[in-house]
């Protein structure tokens, strides 16, 4: 139910944001920080997320301060790791918020929004969380019974139903600094692109999610008709440089370069914007090109479409279910080598990408 004016502060001062996710999550979180910054343009907007996931939101102009946990406090013993969660409580309180959305499902994050000392502390009612603390821990309950035909965007901004606030602005937002467009003008340049060109990033943390090394090439080597560069990324990860250069030994396009392993989060971002067209799996980088607007073909395996495609108009999916069957999201092995996306011919990669390059 709403909140009624006798329970909110008037005016809201101060927000706190908690979402404990992945960097593709962490960007899915910011149509609700833009629909809170436009409902309350006078109010200081925090968030507390994990430190890894910092650099996505880091020059988000509606954020004041970006709190962090650290999951390495844990390697480093019991009694740091207690006065680090203690500091990072203390801090929390001393921002005095007047409401506290918790978008995340963990004990950690009820525990944090209840030490907040908010008047207003918001969370979802899961079906796994129907207990005293949580209730305790959250005073207004969001029904995710309906979460199960949402995108994530979509969910995330349900949170926001006791608000009572329009949802108007429900694009994803990324950001990144000009040292991050200088940085692209000038390292694009030493590798002797100087004007349009496509991105393609083929690695993802899950190795189910890739498609074939020998199609990523064979894509490659066709979109050499299209006269652009073609620019192959790729985190630091050591699987995943190799993976790229596995692909780069087999293609035959004279105007593919690699940059992995070489950029950080925003100088991606940057990259990414830059291109006219960016080609991805199921990952953080193509959750990226859609925030940015960058026209997208997006390859999906089993992966819940519903909740993860490409938040984007500016966008195509191709799903390996439409050339093969495929086993239910839930019942994959994370650590599989089995590469689901393999059923997906090159032509389709390729008629896409035609699409938005003519």
């Amino acid at each position: 139910m709403p909140i009624s004016h006798n329970v909110l502060p008037i005016p809201v001062k101060k927000i706190l944001l908690i979402k404990l996710r992945h960097h593709g999550d962490m960007l899915l979180t910011t149509p609700v920080i833009n629909t809170l910054h436009r409902q309350y343009p006078a109010a200081e907007i925090d968030i507390l997320l994990y430190k890894e996931t910092e650099a996505i939101l880091r020059y988000h102009p509606a954020l004041t301060q970006i709190h962090v946990i650290d999951r390495l406090w844990k390697k480093q013993g019991v009694r740091h790791q207690i006065h680090q969660e203690t500091a990072l409580i203390k801090a929390l309180r001393s921002r005095h918020y007047d409401i506290v959305i918790n978008l995340a499902d963990q004990w950690r994050s009820a525990i944090i929004t209840y030490l907040s000392g908010a008047a207003v502390r918001i969370g979802f009612d899961y079906p796994k969380r129907q207990s005293f603390f949580w209730r305790q821990a959250h005073n207004r309950l969001v029904s995710t019974v309906n979460h199960g035909q949402l995108h994530t965007v979509e969910q995330n901004l349900s949170i926001l139903a006791p608000l009572d606030i329009p949802l108007i602005d429900r694009g994803t937002s990324m950001y990144y600094s000009p040292a991050d467009e200088a940085h692209r003008q000038t390292l694009l340049s030493s590798r002797g692109i100087t004007g349009d060109y496509v991105v393609i990033q083929p690695t993802s943390r899950w190795g189910y999610k890739c498609w074939d090394d020998e199609k990523v090439a064979e894509l490659i080597d066709a979109l050499q008709e299209q006269d652009l560069p073609i620019v192959l990324t790729a985190a630091p990860d050591k699987s995943e440089r190799d993976m790229i250069g596995h692909i780069l030994s087999l293609c035959h396009n004279p105007r593919v370069v690699s940059l992995a392993g070489e950029l950080t989060l925003t100088q991606l971002a940057s990259v990414i914007d830059g291109a006219r067209l960016f080609i991805g799996v199921d990952s953080a980088p193509m959750h990226m090109a859609a925030a940015l607007n960058t026209p997208c073909v997006a390859l999906f395996g089993p992966t819940k479409l519903t909740f993860w495609r490409p938040w984007s108009e500016n966008s195509t999916v191709i799903w390996a279910g439409d050339f093969a069957e495929l086993p239910s999201p839930d019942d994959i092995d994370t650590k599989t080598e089995q590469r689901y996306l393999s059923a997906i011919p090159v032509d389709a990669v390729l008629q896409a990408a035609r699409g938005y390059l003519s």
